[in-house]
């Protein structure tokens, strides 16, 4: 029994900085690298707001995980890979590698069928995000020129444009993956107050370092993306994948890896600009740097098979 608390308390530490250090600073790397002339700790102030907001709401509805975990029981012990999960992504984070923690994690606690959905669902998410981003950005790109300075009115209005629609994105993403933490948690009305207020806590403090380093190793596959750096595109960016998170969230409460969902997006955008200014030395640049995005999802994904495959055997 002993051992089993030390396997869950450590896995719920771990697993909460993983999730905020990989999959989050995808979700907010956007907003981070088009607002470096705003102080760290205001963005930090206004995220930790929407974050108590959506986690508070869930516990008072009684479930933080908003319904992510149904298909999922809590383990009555937790074993040796519940904790292995969460240790392999904490090193694929030190190593900038942009892995779903939602596969990876989940994958231990959930039946073959259930894992199977899960995969299912994400597959349908990046798609659905490649496609939609790509026929949005052929007809945005002929009229969106980042290189063209924008009006101080016009600015101002895209900044304020750019931090809803950041919240917006942040309040539709905690709702998918705050279930990676809250899968080592007491389910529902079980969840004790201490409990739920140091989780809270936890989070602020790792959204805080996130802030602190703009991003960390995982913001480079933010940036080597074109535009992400401009307001205008990163708010668009932000929209659109809220509104597929927003989408899937009342598709199904099967969980899904929002970070297939963020690399088909950027996948899409990528292809529809380069194929608008027809640049064949573009896209000879371009199709490495998607492969390697593509490479390093299946990283996580054969991690998830071979744990899967330990815990069976």
């Amino acid at each position: 029994m002993e051992l089993s608390i030390i396997f869950g308390t450590v896995g719920f530490i771990l697993s909460a900085y993983a999730v905020i250090a990989n999959d989050s600073a995808q979700t907010l790397g956007t907003f981070i690298a088009s607002n470096k002339d705003s102080k760290w700790y205001w963005q930090w102030i206004v995220m930790v707001i929407v974050m108590v907001a959506t986690l508070t709401y869930g516990y008072i509805s009684g479930d933080i995980a908003h319904g992510r975990l149904n298909a999922i029981s809590f383990p009555e012990v937790f074993e040796w890979y519940h904790l292995a999960a969460p240790t392999l992504l904490l090193i694929l984070t030190r190593y900038g590698i942009p892995v779903s923690t939602t596969i990876l994690t989940l994958s231990v606690f959930s039946s073959g069928v259930v894992l199977e959905k899960i995969l299912l669902k994400s597959a349908m998410g990046y798609g659905i995000a490649a496609i939609t981003a790509y026929v949005l950005w052929f007809v945005l790109s002929r009229f969106l020129n980042e290189k063209k300075k924008v009006s101080k009115k016009n600015k101002f209005r895209w900044k304020v444009a750019q931090w809803f629609a950041t919240c917006f994105l942040w309040q539709q993403w905690l709702a998918h993956d705050i279930a990676n933490v809250a899968v080592f948690l007491p389910r529902k009305e079980s969840l004790p107050v201490w409990m739920f207020v140091g989780f809270i806590l936890l989070l602020v403090a790792g959204l805080a370092h996130l802030f602190y380093v703009r991003g960390g190793k995982i913001q480079k596959t933010v940036l080597s993306k074109s535009g992400t750096r401009f307001t205008r595109s990163a708010t668009i960016i932000d929209f659109v994948y809220a509104m597929i998170l927003w989408y899937f969230k009342d598709y199904s409460d099967i969980p899904m890896s929002t970070t297939w969902v963020f690399i088909g997006l950027l996948c899409g955008r990528e292809l529809a600009i380069y194929r608008q200014f027809n640049s064949k030395k573009g896209l000879k640049v371009i199709f490495p740097m998607l492969i390697i995005d593509f490479l390093k999802m299946m990283i996580g994904l054969a991690l998830s098979i071979v744990l899967v495959w330990f815990v069976a055997t």
